[in-house]
This record gives C-alpha cells, sequence and structure tokens, in this order.
C-alpha cells in the first residue's frame, strides 16, 4: 500500500520541469550544463528542482573536475511503481469478488 513516503515522492514527480529532467536522466547520466539545454530552464531554477530531486533521492550526483553529473536512482522510481502495482492488483481483486460494503 502507499505511504505518506510515496505522497511526498508523488509531489516531488509531480512538478512537469522535475518530471521532464527525470525522463531526461532515464536515458543518460547528464551534468547540469545539458539539462540546462535540454529543458531550456535558467540555473538557478535548475538547481533549485535537482536539489528537491537529490533529497528527495531520486537523483544522485558524480562530481566530475568543475562539473556535477546527475543520474537517476531506478530503485527510488521502481518503488513508487511497486506500490501503484499493488493498488492496481487490489482494485482488480476488489472488481472480481465484487467487494462493497453495505449502505447503513
Amino acid at each position: 500500500m502507499l505511504t505518506s513516503v510515496d505522497a511526498d515522492l508523488m509531489r516531488v514527480l509531480a512538478d512537469p520541469l522535475r518530471l521532464r529532467i527525470i525522463t531526461l536522466l532515464a536515458r543518460e547520466t547528464l551534468c547540469t550544463t545539458h539539462l540546462i539545454e535540454e529543458t531550456g530552464a535558467k540555473q538557478t531554477n535548475l538547481s533549485n528542482h535537482l536539489k528537491v530531486l537529490r533529497e528527495a533521492g531520486v537523483v544522485e550526483t558524480e562530481p566530475c573536475g568543475r562539473f556535477t553529473y546527475y543520474r537517476l536512482t531506478p530503485e527510488v522510481i521502481a518503488s513508487l511503481a511497486g506500490g501503484f502495482a499493488e493498488l492496481a492488483e487490489l482494485a482488480r481483486a476488489t472488481a472480481e469478488n465484487n467487494v462493497k460494503r453495505s449502505c447503513p
């Protein structure tokens, strides 16, 4: 079942720019410069969003000289997907067994 931690993660990922960032990072590890080019976001705005993603554990950093590379943490996304898969399975079972509460 989804927990409050999962709800917090959903809020983090609900932002359109952050969703764009993780979509890009699912394909390849990128530095801030690449992410600015790909998203069109301003440096400060992008940095703020990356901080939120880092603090939520969605992305990991890798220093490389004066640049910082970012990569997606697949386990975090898989965990969230697993929570939704469990909900979907529960809903299927509920529908198949016609589970409903009686009205008073």
